[in-house]
């Protein structure tokens, strides 16, 4: 390839095993990125920026561990964590560049990262981009490390700090919104339906606070599955065993990523089998999927109750947020709850394709882990923005028609339920059936039957008390 002068170029000549290529200038990746995006223009979608953060924190952990363990020089490490510093402060974004669908275990991106902090490494220094020989990408970003335990660390980190910036507070401040909604709906009776049929009577408020309560169970499920992430295979190098590692690595890098994160991290006791094992991925998707399941039952459930105006339930108001129709003037459409169901239907195909990504590992490497990575966090964060979304925009502004949900529940077949230990279940089966063929209420024909006096029906029909939750003891 013929020589370019780099000093009046808009180019500069890098070279890796396979040969020389062209790399712009301006660009802070490397070759090794250029073949990448060469190879796998796919989906145009790239890396999300918390797995870009997960990343580039450990390679600050790792510079400031192989410093400190006389690994690699002190200087280099010193620009190695200035240029991590630079990016996690929102610098050199727009050079991780690599599709999300790529080389087999991540190595296209992980080069990526190697590369971009390499070349800010020596602008640092006073150097040049792509003088690999004073900052390597391999030698010394890289050193101790492999993308076989880096990439499945970034993965558990990403979890991490997705669930603790996006998802665990959009779950908390679900649960206060509805727990408030509950307070404020708790006088109201309506119809309960079971089989979308007229079911005994309950409190709107409790409506909300069984689904604040199903949320703070799911997010108990959450919290216990990422333990599972806390427990690193950083230090495992290729294949598990430590290869050109030193002997106190593993335990510093966890030391020192503890204290970056604020959070307490460690070793696994087996490194070959965190590297190996993609199960602790598919443990907090599956509580990711359990948690959209639910998701779209209480989206659903809003639908309905907020169905109509005139021809549906109409039991609550959900705040409009948009026009809902392109040709009928004052259609306001349920959009916060029908997003929440879509957002929540992606999830679990992204749960479906990781739980294939991770039992297609072979001895000692699962090669699907780019996919795993974008699945996973992206996962989490599409759920808690929309989560987020749904409460701001849809459950703090409902209102109920509390009118309307007296009608249904005063009006109610189901009702007769409560005769049952009175008149027995045939004879409340037959009151029943009369009320519906004839139109007329309960109340009438079991007094017209002589089967309880005016005085025990009405303890007996008392909505109030029907509708009550029972009290457990502490």
């Amino acid at each position: 390839m013929t020589t370019i002068d780099q000093q009046n170029s808009e180019f500069r000549i890098e070279r890796d095993s396979m040969g020389e290529l062209p790399i712009p200038n301006s660009a802070y990746y490397g070759i090794q990125t250029v073949r990448a995006i060469e190879n796998f223009p796919i989906s145009g979608i790239k890396p999300l920026p918390t797995y870009v953060d997960a990343c580039v924190i450990i390679k600050k952990a790792t510079a400031l561990t192989n410093s400190e363990l006389s690994c690699i020089p002190a200087d280099i490490a010193r620009a190695i964590v200035q240029a991590a510093d630079e990016v996690l402060s929102g610098k050199m974004r727009d050079q991780f560049v690599v599709d999300i669908y790529q080389a087999g275990a991540g190595t296209s991106h992980h080069m990526n990262i190697n590369e971009v902090l390499s070349n800010r490494a020596l602008e640092i220094l006073g150097d040049r981009k792509g003088n690999y020989q004073r900052v390597s990408p391999n030698d010394h970003v890289n050193y101790g490390q492999s993308t076989n335990d880096v990439i499945p660390t970034a993965i558990r980190i990403g979890g991490l700090l997705a669930l603790a910036h996006t998802l665990y507070p959009a779950l908390e401040e679900a649960i206060a919104s509805l727990n408030n909604k509950a307070i404020e709906f708790q006088d109201i009776v309506k119809s309960g339906r079971t089989h979308l049929q007229d079911a005994v009577p309950v409190r709107l408020g409790e409506s909300f606070r069984a689904w604040a309560q199903i949320l703070i169970e799911h997010q108990n499920r959450l919290k216990l599955a990422a333990e599972d992430l806390t427990k690193l295979g950083l230090g495992g190098s290729a294949a598990g065993t430590g290869l050109n590692t030193h002997p106190q690595y593993s335990d510093r890098v966890a030391q020192i990523l503890s204290e970056l994160l604020s959070h307490s991290l460690k070793p696994a006791p087996h490194l070959m089998a965190a590297m190996q094992s993609m199960a602790p991925f598919v443990n907090v998707s599956g509580a990711l999927r359990n948690l959209a399941q639910d998701c779209v039952k209480i989206s659903h459930d809003l639908r309905l109750m907020d169905s109509g105006p005139k021809t549906g339930l109409k039991e609550i108001q959900l705040p409009p947020v948009q026009p809902g129709s392109s040709i009928m003037p004052g259609k306001y459409n349920p959009v916060m709850a029908e997003m929440t169901s879509m957002v929540c239907f992606q999830v679990m195909g992204y749960d479906n394709a990781i739980a294939f990504a991770a039992q297609a590992g072979q001895l000692e490497l699962n090669v699907m882990m780019p996919l795993i990575a974008y699945n996973l966090i992206h996962s989490i964060e599409i759920l808690g923005n929309t989560i987020n979304a749904l409460t701001k925009r849809c459950i703090q502004g409902i209102t109920a028609n509390s009118d309307r949900c007296l009608a249904y529940a005063e009006g109610s077949l189901a009702l007769v339920t409560a005769l049952n230990t009175h008149i027995g279940y045939l004879n409340a089966a037959a009151v029943a059936k009369e009320s519906l063929e004839t139109g007329k209420s309960l109340r009438q024909i079991v007094l017209e039957r002589g089967l309880m006096s005016a005085e025990e029906l009405a303890k007996v029909l008392n909505l109030e008390q029907m509708s009550a939750m029972p009290t457990s003891n502490p």
